[in-house]
């Protein structure tokens, strides 16, 4: 996947939920728009075997259904990854249910301006996201890509609700399967098992220090994201993945410093795109946070924007291949 005459290829996280609530036709419009490469959007499954576009299978924070008595009962807790959760899930509900939802601002707090647009939007299927990327690329003129993530593959398919054949499937259908402009990425190290099913690249995404995939914890398996960072475990999954999508604390450390990350990926044959970027000072390290004259950076309000250029240009000087941002027009401007 290559960028548009520039040295980094751009995503749009989730569309551009800077401006717009995540993974709606405003969200990933806007993004095309301002010109980034491509659109991140993660899947998880319906009842009926429906791949939608959510971050999470939890939608109690992204849609309306917690003000829709008729989906009171359907409130429920899921341990998934180890983790339980409360509220609502997309595996309870059938797309046609889904489609009476609206979507609504994930972050209200920190982004109180999005909220302008809740009910808005209905949830977006992944042939209708692909439907709408053909349309932007057509109002562009150019190729908007795709970057499909494989959400939580281990508990997906531990229900009987496996996200990988759906996604197979539908870019097979549409002739994507090896599409440069689709790049399909998953945190569990189940991602090698497409590798022999499609020709687009690949991208394993690493979360950060002390965690694991989930697909290592079921099997027993000890090693963690740290080993798989290693020289050894970086050569590993260059066996299956053009791409790394590491946090961006994995490539600049919490001192500042940078890591051998992306010397180690490069001489694995690797691409590193670091994840996640925003303009707002709860995202940023604390010595780019800022607020009103005269008030120390701890003071600064989280929802302000801090000094998110002089953060992209850390990354920018290291060289990375490609980045994950909510705000696309910030980070094209980083690399104008």
């Amino acid at each position: 996947m290559g960028a548009t005459q520039r040295a980094v290829t751009i995503v749009g996280h989730r569309g551009t939920p800077g401006y717009r609530p995540e993974h709606t036709v405003e969200s990933y419009s806007l993004a095309a728009r301002l010109g980034v490469d491509a659109v991140d959007v993660d899947l998880c499954p319906t009842r009926d075997g429906h791949l939608v576009a959510r971050h999470e299978p939890e939608i109690g924070g992204t849609t309306d259904v917690a003000a829709r008595p008729e989906f009171a009962s359907r409130r429920t807790t899921r341990v998934i990854d180890s983790l339980e959760t409360e509220g609502w899930f997309t595996v309870d509900f059938t797309l046609a249910e889904l489609k009476t939802l609206r979507a609504v601002e994930r972050i209200p707090a920190t982004r109180p301006h999005n909220t302008l647009y809740d009910g808005r939007d209905e949830v977006l299927t992944l042939d209708e996201v692909l439907d709408l990327l053909d349309d932007l690329s057509r109002e562009r003129g150019r190729r908007v890509g795709i970057l499909p993530e494989v959400k939580h593959s281990t508990y997906f398919a531990s229900i009987g609700l496996p996200v990988e054949p759906g996604l197979v499937a539908t870019l097979r259908r549409r002739g994507l399967d090896d599409d440069p402009h689709v790049l399909v990425q998953s945190f569990e190290t189940t991602l090698r098992g497409l590798h022999d099913q499609l020709g687009c690249p690949l991208l394993q995404l690493l979360d950060g220090p002390g965690t694991a995939p989930a697909d290592l914890v079921a099997a027993g398996d000890p090693r963690t994201y740290d080993d798989l960072v290693t020289p050894d475990g970086l050569r590993e999954i260059a066996g299956y993945a053009a791409w790394i999508g590491p946090t961006k604390e994995r490539v600049i450390g919490p001192d500042g410093e940078p890591t051998t990350l992306l010397a180690d990926a490069r001489a694995a044959g690797l691409k590193t795109m670091p994840y996640t970027f925003r303009n707002e000072n709860e995202f940023l390290p604390p010595a780019l946070r800022r607020g009103q004259a005269g008030t120390s950076a701890q003071a600064a309000p989280r929802s302000a924007y801090g000094d998110a250029l002089a953060e992209y240009a850390r990354f920018r000087d290291l060289g990375v291949e490609g980045l994950f941002s909510d705000n696309g027009d910030t980070a094209l401007l980083a690399w104008s």
